[in-house]
């Protein structure tokens, strides 16, 4: 076998762990912060057999490192750039293959016809106190990262904190990537709400891949 060829072998075996639907939520999930086992099973909905079993193949391929915290196994991503590498397989899915562009089109793009805020964009605006960033992700995921100035506020806790939200100002939600339905379920409420809202294209992973600055934990607004 050729150098080459050996190199090939190896790369396809990154490939072949990428090639799991359960996997690939493992990772999004990872994507926001490290986690126990325990925690992933929770939130992906699978046993903690089954993700074990998961997260040992990503770990094999090189795309998950582990550490033992006491008892429990804690999973990080090994690298800020698999969430660009998913969002070019979602990318070029798309672009390609009709039932993702039919999935996408009937599920996310009815559902906000307003085109997202690109990530430059955001910053710009940011700067300028034009806009509000909500991170309606759950807390322990913006605790462990989360774009500069945002506001946490879990999409469940959101009717209660409308009162407190700015009126004269956009306001601009993100989650989990791409295809988080945190965001547009949040676009949605806020503009029942009255407020001029949009969702930030992407998520924060992808945000964190291109080495923007990230921030620590901030707080809700009062109510």
């Amino acid at each position: 076998m050729t150098p080459k060829k050996k190199l090939f072998e190896q790369f396809a075996r990154v490939a072949k762990s990428l090639a799991n639907p359960n996997r690939l939520e493992l990772l999004e999930t990872l994507a926001q912060g490290e986690k126990s086992v325990d925690a992933l099973a929770q939130a992906t909905g699978m046993s903690v057999a089954n993700t074990s079993h998961h997260l040992q193949i990503l770990r094999d391929s090189g795309l998950a490192e582990s550490r033992k915290e006491g008892l429990q196994v804690i999973y990080r991503l090994s690298d800020d750039q698999i969430p660009t590498l998913m969002g070019t397989i979602g990318r070029i899915a798309e672009k390609h293959l009709a039932e993702v562009e039919r999935i996408v089109r009937e599920h996310f793009d009815a559902r906000d016809s307003l085109t997202p805020v690109g990530r430059d964009e955001l910053m710009a605006r940011v700067r300028q106190g034009e806009t509000m960033v909500i991170d309606v992700r759950p807390a322990t995921e913006f605790r462990a990262g989360h774009i500069p100035g945002a506001v946490n506020i879990p999409l469940d806790e959101l009717p209660q904190h409308l009162e407190a939200l700015p009126h004269g100002q956009e306001i601009v939600a993100y989650c989990r990537g791409p295809f988080c339905m945190l965001a547009f379920e949040a676009v949605a409420k806020l503009r029942e709400a009255g407020y001029p809202a949009r969702r930030l294209e992407d998520g924060f992973p992808e945000w964190k891949a291109e080495n923007r600055p990230v921030d620590a934990e901030s707080s809700p607004p009062k109510t």
